[in-house]
């Protein structure tokens, strides 16, 4: 069985579901501290052509939280100011109408905690993608809690009968193969094929790595899942 094991992120870009789609069972690893200034409730869409980093609030944001008892303060007023700068970006996207009631459900889902609010955004757009891997918290996992980085990795994988586990490139330098080898466990690293991800924005120059919302925007769902395929994993 195929694990892998992230924290949760809003809106991520297109690795992380490269990442979904390449394993039996996705565990959203939301019994460790919440990272301020990170990804959890922060990405990047495209206006006028460049980048542009949005969040989401959170309440009393503290990296002495997990994240797991993290909570939003994303009120009714936020919520609308959100949806309108969406709607002011991507109002000229080819898939503007299709995609723009999936952003909508997912930001006026009405939950105050982090987590599950991350969550409902993943199913969402799973559902729309039509991907069926399984989608588990880490916190709901009866494990043993005390263990940490690679263990902790090793202990969800364990749990689940998993013996691949597949990580993104980024963190080759965490774990090492002969240690998941001792626990029966194979490790592979998913890296992206960027070179081979460009699509037609606003015709101007091509920004990658910006959140899903700005591939779901330009592309057709089955070119998109086309794109899902297009890494290779590496040992």
């Amino acid at each position: 069985m195929k694990i892998a094991v992230m924290q949760p992120y809003f809106l991520p870009y297109l690795s992380y579901w490269q990442l979904i789609a390449a394993v039996d069972r996705f565990v959203i690893l939301d019994d460790v501290n919440f990272i301020k200034r990170g990804f959890i409730n922060r990405n990047r869409i495209l206006i006028n052509g460049q980048p542009y980093l949005f969040s989401v609030p959170i309440k009393k944001a503290s990296q002495n939280h997990l994240i797991k008892d993290t909570q939003l303060c994303f009120d009714e007023k936020e919520k609308r100011k959100f949806l309108v700068r969406i709607e002011n970006a991507y109002r000229r996207a080819p898939f503007f109408g299709t995609v723009m009631p999936l952003v909508r459900r997912i930001t006026e889902y009405e939950e105050n905690d982090l987590t599950e609010y991350i969550t409902n955004s993943i199913k969402e757009i799973m559902s729309y993608l039509g991907l069926g891997t399984v989608i588990l918290k880490s916190s709901q996992m009866k494990k043993d809690n005390s263990y940490t980085g690679a263990e902790r990795i090793m202990e969800i994988c364990g749990c689940l009968g998993g013996d691949v586990y597949i990580n993104l490139i980024g963190g080759k330098k965490l774990y090492r193969h002969d240690i998941f080898a001792e626990h029966g466990i194979s490790l592979y690293f998913l890296a992206t094929r960027f070179e081979q991800i460009q699509y037609r924005q606003f015709g101007t120059e091509f920004q990658e790595k910006l959140s899903i919302l700005d591939v779901l925007m330009f592309n057709p769902v089955n070119e998109v899942k086309d794109m899902l395929q297009m890494y290779e994993l590496e040992e």
